[in-house]
């Protein structure tokens, strides 16, 4: 399962040492994270994206300038199935960017995409009629119940001002638990603490809302 990093602060930051620490956590990763990587930042006017087939932990991590606002994802890909860059979170819309990682068996989505993760945000886009914490929660209850089994489902979706999370699990809590942690004000979302540093605390199974 993929790992992800939410990152968000009130003053621009370098993201150079908190993607070192989310490199070493993808890297450590009991499954192999290592199918390709990719960041969105937050230039104050739109989302900077950029993608690469590297493992995260093999690429350049000092080329990206300081934002307020950071989203990243380390892909594990599924049956080692779809490995192309263009397969690689974020996703975006100009609008929103979109992260998820997780395992769904037995899913029937209704909805344009080329793998399912690009399918889930695109059913997020649908119903997001301006509340889309609102459209988080109605993908979010529409996935359940037309999935045989949900393994696991972690979302992150963000827009210029605010970000949002939903988190559910049917097993391993130990590795599908998202953490959070806020300090000097900056608050960080991540599939698991970063290494050595207290203060990181589990998000409830289940939790749908604003981070």
């Amino acid at each position: 399962m993929c790992r992800l990093l939410l990152v968000t602060s009130a003053r621009p930051f370098d993201p150079e040492p908190v993607l070192r620490s989310f490199a070493e956590v993808s890297r450590n990763s009991r499954e192999y994270q290592g199918h390709g990587w990719g960041c969105a930042s937050w230039n104050g006017s739109g989302w900077a994206l950029y993608r690469n087939i590297k493992p995260v932990w093999e690429d350049d991590l000092s080329q990206f300038g300081q934002t307020t606002r950071l989203l990243a994802h380390a892909r594990s890909a599924f049956r080692d199935e779809g490995i192309a860059v263009e397969n690689n979170m974020p996703f975006s819309d100009g609008r929103t960017v979109f992260a998820f990682n997780g395992e769904l068996h037995g899913v029937r989505l209704r909805a344009e995409g080329r793998i399912g993760a690009e399918k889930i945000y695109n059913l997020i886009r649908n119903f997001d009629k301006g509340d889309r914490l609102d459209a988080l929660r109605r993908a979010t209850d529409v996935i359940e119940k037309r999935s045989r089994y949900v393994r696991a489902m972690n979302i992150v979706l963000a827009d210029g001002e605010r970000a949002w999370a939903s988190s559910l699990f049917s097993e391993n809590p130990d590795y599908f638990t998202l953490r959070r942690k806020t300090a000097d004000g900056v608050s960080l979302l991540c599939s698991e603490p970063f290494p050595g540093e207290p203060g990181w605390e589990p998000v409830d199974n289940r939790f749908i809302g604003e981070v």
